[in-house]
């Protein structure tokens, strides 16, 4: 059966027989799932009433595990945003009460962004949602193609990996 991808590949080697088009073979369908993946995203964090970049924030506190606090240079770190980018965004889930800011006891100047009882709530039942839709986008794979493509996919990506 012939996807999208697979008709717009014949349309280049057809009008540009000169060139080797085989990356699209891959990289076409990456683009495509990716746009599926975003639209499942936007749609799990939209039921919890989160944005995409709250759930990014407020899941780096609720990974890092108790008391679900970090920096605001960790955060940057964790979702590769400036500081000012993150500034405004601890506001906005501090004015939401998802987060809480608390002095840092090493550094007196500093402060340590905290998740909040209600901010753990809210992140817990979005990921869920996520990994919900996240399965069905995964659902005609079998246990052993879905191993096999989480391989080929860190072959793929590991020279790309920023926390090397």
């Amino acid at each position: 059966m012939d996807d999208e991808v697979d008709r717009l590949v014949a349309a280049w080697r057809r009008e540009r027989p000169d060139l080797d088009v085989d990356p699209m073979e891959v990289l076409s369908r990456v683009s495509r799932l990716s746009r599926h993946l975003d639209l499942a995203r936007r749609e799990a964090f939209a039921d919890h009433d989160l944005e995409t970049w709250e759930f990014d924030v407020l899941s780096a506190l609720r990974r890092s595990g108790e008391p679900y606090q970090l920096s605001p240079g960790q955060l940057l770190r964790e979702t590769l945003v400036t500081s000012g980018t993150m500034t405004n965004r601890i506001d906005r889930l501090a004015a939401r009460g998802f987060v809480e800011r608390l002095p840092d006891p090493v550094d007196r100047r500093g402060v340590q962004v905290r998740l909040t009882s209600t901010g753990r709530a809210a992140v817990d039942a979005a990921l869920e949602a996520l990994l919900e839709r996240e399965r069905q986008l995964l659902a005609s794979l079998g246990s052993d193609d879905t191993g096999h493509l989480v391989a080929m996919l860190r072959g793929l990506l590991l020279p790309f990996d920023v926390n090397r």
